[in-house]
């Protein structure tokens, strides 16, 4: 994620920004650097591209919400590693150029002639997929490899759908060319509104003879496996979006997204607090009172750790660093131990003749001083920090 700019920078917006101020700063930097305003210039692109990945993520509330938490680790491997589609971008903010792959665009400049290149297809799906991962994963970071039924791409006829390469003909509802007109309002109200041609998707022709792998869809249901990077320290509700590895788009149409929604298997030993992750270690009567050194398990395996003499039940220490790392990011979380003593619940006749003799010391009378703080001070600390 390094070299990223944040999203909100690169919209000009504050981060108490409205959906419409979001919205309207998008449209102003697509415009600008729409590549038919500016051919051959790769900089305008690249900016055009960058400011439709940040609205993408900035006008939806649950990825903004994850986006304001996590940063650009919010999605693991946003974007997959490959190129953004131009296309993908019109078909997906159709809102803001108008239907059809840029249509209504050329008619906000009054270019016209023009226009972009047709869209091919209709885009395939999202997939959406939950994965558990332990703690030990999380710790370390893990690659998995996944097995998906999706739709690829039909192989008899490369996702066009057509039985041969004269399978088409020229779409009877807008006559090839892949949008419609409609007229609205009236008198100098008067508008032509351009929009893709719902018959042919915006590709100015149709399958008179579909492929009779696919019927006529471009592509099949098969299955295959993906291999995914989990960075260490994801946590739960966290997703990996995986551009382009969906479902494939019906006569090839661009694929949609993989989105890989990260659950957490509870632990044996461990539970998560953020980065930190606690531990309950019960010792006996004994230990707590002699003081003692016992074998702790830690994510990156067994520790001994020392108990002092007089160690009350419900003291919490901190293994420093011993936690899990920071996503994507530096540092790492601590290891919590709290200490409950056993109190045996059955004795022996030897055992209660023992008690009984110790019950009547003096050193058995509690007697807590300013040092063994309570359970709500204890908690106070361990939320702040405080805490051993």
């Amino acid at each position: 994620m390094a070299g990223k700019r944040d999203y909100y920078e690169v919209l000009g917006v504050g981060k108490s920004a409205d959906k419409d101020e979001v919205k309207k700063a998008y449209r102003k930097l697509a415009m600008q650097h729409h590549p038919d305003r500016n051919p051959g210039d790769a900089s305008a692109e690249e900016k055009f591209k960058e400011a439709a990945e940040a609205y993408e993520v900035l006008s939806d509330d649950d990825k903004r919400a994850r986006y304001d938490r996590f940063g650009h680790s919010m999605g693991g491997q946003q974007g997959g590693g490959q190129t953004v589609n131009m296309d993908d971008i019109f078909s997906r903010f159709s809102d803001i150029f108008g239907g059809g792959g840029g249509g209504g665009f050329e008619s906000f400049f009054g270019g016209g002639g023009r226009g972009r290149a047709r869209p091919k297809g209709q885009r395939g799906s999202d997939l959406r997929v939950k994965v558990a991962l332990t703690m030990e994963e999380i710790h370390n970071g893990v690659e998995k490899r996944i097995k998906l039924n999706r739709f690829t791409t039909c192989d008899t006829c490369n996702g066009n759908g057509a039985d041969g390469s004269d399978g088409y003909q020229t779409c009877t509802t807008c006559n090839g060319a892949g949008e419609v007109r409609r007229q609205t309002g009236g008198g100098f109200f008067n508008q032509i509104v351009v929009s893709a041609c719902p018959t042919c998707q915006g590709e100015g022709k149709t399958v008179s003879r579909p492929c009779k792998s696919c019927s006529g869809e471009g592509r099949v249901e098969n299955s295959s496996v993906v291999e995914v990077n989990f960075p260490a320290g994801v946590s739960e509700g966290m997703q990996i979006t995986m551009r382009g590895r969906g479902n494939a788009g019906k006569r090839g149409g661009n694929p949609g997204d993989l989105v890989i929604l990260i659950e957490e298997t509870p632990h044996a030993d461990f539970e998560r607090d953020g980065e930190n992750v606690l531990h309950e270690l019960w010792i006996n009567f004994a230990d707590a009172a002699l003081g003692t050194s016992v074998e702790v398990p830690t994510l990156s395996g067994k520790t001994r750790f020392k108990i002092a003499a007089g160690t009350q039940s419900g003291k919490i220490f901190r293994l420093k660093g011993k936690g899990l790392p920071v996503v994507n990011g530096y540092g790492r979380g601590d290891q919590l131990i709290q200490v409950n003593v056993w109190v045996p619940r059955d004795l022996s006749r030897e055992e209660r003749n023992i008690m009984e003799k110790l019950k009547d010391s003096r050193n058995f009378d509690p007697n807590p001083n300013s040092s063994d703080r309570g359970f709500f001070q204890r908690l106070k600390d361990l939320i702040s920090g405080r805490g051993e």
